[in-house]
């Protein structure tokens, strides 16, 4: 046996093995974008995207980034991905997993002060802003849309516990825009993590930990497959 008829054997069995790769011919109907929420734990194929294509038993296409946020105008070659909005890739997208958000409040204007940032990103009523302006452009192509919210850190220390109640004014604009639009879900967190539980999170108290992940993969799952 050759060396390449050795390596497109290893390379037939390693594709074999692939769970949810699509039959030949059909593309991945599942799009995941977003910040850290969304990519944490993907070094360990743990991520909250890894999780949905598990349950699912079909690939989902992750092009979330850490840090990413809904406003960025930073004109930096290749960053364009730190722009959540720029993540899209076109497709015959189904569903659309997507968050976002966060660093734009804390990284933005450090959680303080913030009704103007508020403003830009989703309006009082959830009908004006950036965000609403990037689901419109998504719900246009067909897809549906699940947009996750954060964790919260009840009884527990986080750095960015400041941003609590930035956050909670966000996510109540969000839940608005997905009452005016069936074809977006909200998908709160915010009673995920019992009282004082620490397991939820990784060790910066900020980021998702693997069970987190899970869990939450697993509600987005749930909403696919329920729809």
């Amino acid at each position: 046996m050759t060396l390449v008829t050795r390596l497109f054997a290893v390379f037939a069995v390693l594709l074999s093995g692939c769970a949810g790769a699509p039959p030949s011919g059909q593309s991945p109907r599942i799009l995941a974008m977003g910040d850290s929420l969304m990519a944490w734990n993907s070094v360990s194929s743990q991520s909250i995207p890894d999780t949905v294509a598990e349950t699912l038993g079909e690939p989902v296409i992750d092009r979330s980034i850490s840090a990413a946020r809904i406003i960025y105008h930073l004109p930096v070659s290749g960053s364009a991905g730190m722009n959540i909005r720029k993540q899209y890739k076109a497709g015959d997208w189904d569903w659309i997993i997507v968050n976002g958000g966060g660093n734009d409040l804390w990284l933005g204007c450090g959680c303080f002060a913030c009704d103007r940032k508020l403003d830009k990103l989703i309006s009082k009523d959830g009908r004006k802003g950036a965000i609403p302006g990037m689901l419109s452009q998504f719900r246009q192509t067909g897809a549906k849309v699940i947009y996750v919210g954060y964790l919260r850190s009840p009884g527990v220390g986080s750095a960015i516990e400041h941003c609590r109640e930035e956050g909670d004014i966000l996510e109540q604009r969000i839940t608005r825009l997905a009452e005016i639009d069936s074809g977006i879900y909200f998908l709160s967190l915010r009673d995920l993590v019992p009282h004082g539980d620490r397991s939820y999170h990784a060790l910066d108290m900020i980021h998702p930990s693997t069970k987190a992940s899970t869990a939450i993969g697993n509600k987005i799952a749930d909403i696919i497959t329920t729809e």
